[in-house]
């Protein structure tokens, strides 16, 4: 059975382009846009990995990224974001991330983090 994981990038293309690649290496991934629908699909569905953009509408990764940790859910995140500063990483990391990856990033690189 394929890990099942959530995509939350607004970026419509990009967003596209990932699941294309994360299918294609046999994984099913649930898509979302903005911080509310990750909240909505983290709470309705149990994944074995999320992926989330920092910059979002709605609500950012990090706050999406806090409300799981409080409630408990040590669910494995990569961050996956424009914001590559040093201090940037460092908040990302100390919310709760598991791995935290800049864009544009290496496909190969992206595919080792979520395996």
């Amino acid at each position: 059975m394929a890990a099942k994981l959530l995509l939350a990038e607004d970026t419509r293309d990009l967003n596209r382009a990932l699941v294309a690649v994360l299918e294609h290496e046999g994984y099913e991934v649930v898509p979302v846009y903005d911080g509310e629908e990750a909240l909505e699909q983290i709470s309705a569905t149990n994944f074995e990995g999320i992926i989330l953009d920092i910059m979002m509408p709605k609500r950012d990764g990090l706050e999406v990224l806090a409300t799981m940790r409080a409630d408990g859910d040590y669910t494995p995140v990569l961050l996956l974001t424009a914001k590559a500063e040093a201090a940037d990483r460092v908040a990302g990391l100390d919310a709760g991330a598991d791995a935290y990856l800049t864009k544009p990033s290496a496909m190969k690189e992206l595919l080792a983090r979520v395996r």
